[in-house]
């Protein structure tokens, strides 16, 4: 309360009033009668009568506890905010999340280790009995974040009793340990130190000699935090059900490496492991390895980015024609990535347009309809329109939304799209409509509201600010540590910062993608707007080839959305659903499913290339038998038309039969075919764009971040 009283919150105020308060009863206790003043002797002496000391001591509990909770006894609570916001099982976890972050926060400031570790157990105890105390521990917490209070929270599966019991509750996926290797940088790269990472592989290295497919996982942690060995339940799950090695990247975390340098150690390994044609895990390199890219959280950003980074390279025209190509992954899982580093408030038009898409009114149905129903939940009362459910004028998608873009320039295809991101200034109706309504009524000088294209949404960021896992805080400071006090990157521009503003020409090329999110999620517009963007770029992309006359080529077929990305959402839950499946036992079947995705990618790429490879020796074949004079210039241009297209054919899977002899390779995932395989090229070439690096005593905004990252790395400016 002096603190109140002073007007100055403070930690050591409280502290001091504590130890006053306790000074005050040891000194009565010590100095004054033993049975209280006089009126308590009397009322001792009644009691005593009645009363054992035992009775009293529960009496005496019973009534502070009662008093603490006197408005819920008699119905004037505050209202739950997580009453239905998760699904029961969802909750628990959470509950129990929440304690060992209380827990491991009151320890963090203690130095001896071994004291620390037992210390954070004991608190996080006591926390699970005192659920309301530990939300309030983790609440303060939140409000005054630093970077060790991340890491902390997040590599909290590593303290070697929580390691210990995940370890006796993990089913026995493998025979073998993960393996700690450093993948060596290319020598384009303008970094040379070796790239940490953790190989997951149930057998001995000698088998990968005859293996030629592998998963490469980018792990999360909010950039900040969080090796591979905080993902053992889900690596160690996908090396034993797919028999894949599983390689998953301990990348340098921010505030120490800032952006972008986790992105090109990405982006070096990848490059690293093709060029070596997976010697550098210890495969044969007798083939090219295929590669399925996998990303959680901040990790599904760099999985992105990286692979926007590979596809941007094969068509710089720079690119030195000396460097092979690099053949861009067969595909990517993405388990609740964060896509874009702008935290806005509103969705905007174009971003509702692709959550409203009809086709895909079945995934988006409840999450839709959450947005639909946030001013019914502030108001209290219906306010439903079926006029809403329509889609916006302009903003169609299907056919028509697929013929508007493929008339566009080349200029738009080349650029960023900010109005999918919340970096752009929102635009929620048409100005020339508005506009034209006030020049018909010049008398009056009233301003009226634009006609409604959407209904006013929030982002799902605010939406969920509540949320137990991911609060906009952490947002925040996870923002700010990685893009570091002295970067200055363009939020509407830079694409490989938030992926979701790529251009159109690049998301024509990304290869399919699954995308797993809970729909309580902060981050689940990322994962429905990418979607959606990659759908239209590809059905305008597929719409403008067979306009063009190309649609006798075999790798051409008819468009299915099917081919160009899968989203699953799951209702009731939220964010990191598949690091602590101890906790959540649902999170097994869903890390089985992106395993089964993880194999089922590998067997489309492998019938495809087979697929390829019989028609080039068809198309072999008929050339021979023809005179050169007569088809040469025919042999070039169709050489060139399918330089084109076999890069674009490893975005979407065929849906043509195929023969029964392909039925051998779904058999055998981990690739222990012996028949060669033929290298898909998708190009290879430059990094990102680097960053200016400004200097912060003379810039005023340098100055202005460097106070907003100073508390948060613990760092403060000296004057």
């Amino acid at each position: 309360m002096i603190d109140h009283v002073l007007g100055k919150p403070s930690v050591k105020s409280r502290r001091l009033q504590v130890l006053a308060v306790l000074a005050f009863w040891s000194f009565y206790l010590f100095k004054g009668h033993r049975h209280g003043p006089p009126l308590v002797r009397k009322l001792s002496k009644i009691t005593s009568r009645v009363l054992t000391t035992w009775q009293t001591v529960v009496f005496t509990m019973m009534y502070l506890y009662a008093a603490r909770n006197f408005s819920t006894l008699v119905g004037l609570a505050s209202p739950e905010p997580m009453a239905n916001m998760y699904d029961a099982k969802y909750f628990r976890a959470t509950w129990v999340l929440t304690a060992l972050d209380a827990g491991f926060w009151t320890a963090m400031k203690i130095r001896k280790k071994w004291i620390r570790d037992i210390a954070s157990l004991v608190f996080s105890l006591f926390y699970l009995i005192s659920a309301e105390r530990a939300d309030e521990k983790v609440r303060k917490v939140r409000g005054a974040l630093t970077v060790e209070h991340l890491r902390v929270s997040w590599n909290k599966g590593t303290s070697p009793y929580l390691q210990a019991l995940q370890n006796l509750m993990r089913p026995r996926f493998t025979r073998w340990p993960p393996r700690a290797i450093r993948i060596p940088r290319p020598s384009t790269s303008d970094y040379k130190e070796p790239v940490s990472a953790w190989l997951y592989y149930d057998g001995p290295i000698s088998d990968l000699e005859h293996i030629n497919k592998m998963i490469l996982d980018v792990p999360g942690g909010g950039f900040v935090a969080m090796d591979p060995r905080c993902n053992d339940d889900k690596l160690f799950a996908w090396a034993g059900k797919t028999g894949l090695p599983v390689l998953s990247l301990d990348y340098k975390k921010a505030p120490e490496f800032p952006y972008p340098y986790a992105l090109n150690e990405c982006f070096d390994v990848y490059t690293t492991i093709i060029r070596s044609k997976g010697r550098c895990i210890g495969m044969s390199g007798m083939e090219m390895p295929k590669v399925v890219v996998t990303g959680d959280s901040a990790g599904g950003n760099l999985a992105t980015a990286m692979t926007l980074m590979i596809i941007e390279s094969a068509t710089n025209r720079r690119q030195s024609t000396i460097q092979a190509e690099l053949p861009v992954p067969v595909g990517l899982i993405l388990l609740y990535p964060g896509l874009d580093m702008n935290i806005g408030n509103w969705m905007s038009d174009e971003q509702m347009s692709l959550i409203k898409d009809r086709r895909m009114r079945v995934t988006n149905k409840d999450y839709l309809r959450r947005k639909s129903m946030q001013y019914n939940d502030l108001v209290g009362t219906p306010h439903q329109s079926d006029d809403e459910d329509e889609e916006p004028s302009g903003l169609a998608p299907g056919a028509k939304s697929s013929k508007l873009d493929s008339a566009a320039d080349e200029n738009r295809l080349h650029r960023p799209h900010p109005e999918y991101s919340h970096a752009n200034r929102q635009t929620w109706g048409k100005s020339q409509l508005s506009t034209a309504v006030t020049n018909k009524d010049t008398k009056s000088m009233s301003h009226r509201p634009e006609p409604m294209q959407t209904r006013l949404a929030m982002a799902s960021m605010i939406s969920y600010f509540n949320d137990r896992v991911l609060t906009p805080e952490m947002m925040r400071a996870m923002i700010i540590l990685y893009i570091g006090p002295h970067n200055r990157p363009d939020f509407s521009q830079d694409y490989l910062l938030s992926p979701i503003l790529a251009p159109d020409y690049l998301l024509q090329k990304f290869p399919k993608t699954y995308l797993l999110t809970g729909e309580r999620d902060p981050l689940v517009d990322d994962t429905v707007i990418f979607a959606g963007r990659l759908r239209r770029v590809k059905q305008a992309f597929h719409s403008q080839r067979a306009s063009q006359g190309m649609n006798g080529l075999n790798d051409i077929t008819d468009f299915d959305e099917k081919d160009v990305a899968e989203v699953v959402l799951i209702p009731g839950i939220s964010h990191g659903f598949t690091q602590f499946p101890s906790l959540y036992p649902p999170a097994w079947k869903l890390i089985d499913r992106c395993a089964r995705w993880a194999v089922d990618l590998h067997n489309t790429a492998e019938t495809r290339m087979k697929r390829e490879q019989q028609s080039m020796s068809q198309r072999h074949h008929m050339r021979t038998e023809s005179s050169g004079d007569e088809d040469r210039p025919l042999e070039i241009n169709m050489t060139k038309m399918r330089s084109r297209t076999i890069s674009d054919e490893a975005k979407a899977k065929s849906k043509s039969p195929e023969p029964a002899g392909d039925e051998a390779d779904v058999e055998k995932p981990n690739g222990n075919s012996k028949r060669r395989k033929a290298n898909g090229k998708s190009g290879f070439g430059q990094k990102s764009k680097s960053l200016v690096k400004l200097d912060s005593s003379d810039d005023l905004l340098g100055r202005r971040m460097q106070g907003l990252a100073g508390p948060l790395t613990g760092a403060h400016e000296e004057d």
